[in-house]
């Protein structure tokens, strides 16, 4: 996908998710090999000011349009995230096994959350409304997660 219209796309993405009138934000595209994300998001709250960055050399996505509303859909649930994180770090101990595992699951809950909502958005108001599969054709098959277990009978 062309520069300008990643641009193009952004810009829409931060129209329709009303983000311009309170953050200042850019996107930055990245050609580095060693970034392995298709998308991220990097935000300053006491300035707010917030860089989306989108792999443009080898994305992980075939829909760079599906990752950028996702980046800032992380961005209007970044109050719920830090409250949930500053609960967590209030609450139980640095390493343990508790607060590893309540980090583990809020943070898989508010992927699975974002992700949600962008399929969502996507679906009512994005230009290219086919979801990327390109993740999932990179996980493992169900037969090969139980290949090798033993027989029960």
């Amino acid at each position: 996908m062309q520069e300008a219209e990643l641009k193009r796309l952004f810009s829409k993405w931060v129209e329709i998710l009303r983000i311009g009138n309170n953050w200042d934000i850019r996107l930055e595209l990245v050609e580095d090999p060693n970034f392995k994300k298709t998308g991220d998001i990097k935000i300053d709250t006491e300035d707010k000011k917030a860089i989306v960055y989108i792999n443009v050399l080898d994305p992980n996505d075939d829909n760079l349009e599906e990752t950028i509303c996702h980046e800032l859909l992380h961005l209007k649930l970044y109050p719920l995230d830090q409250f949930a994180e500053n609960l967590i770090l209030a609450n139980y101990e640095e390493g343990s096994k508790a607060q590893n595992t309540l980090y583990y699951n809020f943070y898989t809950d508010l992927e699975i959350t974002v992700e949600e909502m962008t399929k969502c958005f996507m679906q009512a108001l994005g230009d290219n409304k086919e979801l990327s599969f390109k993740r999932v054709e990179n996980k493992r098959s169900f037969e090969d997660l139980y290949k090798g277990l033993k027989n029960l009978d």
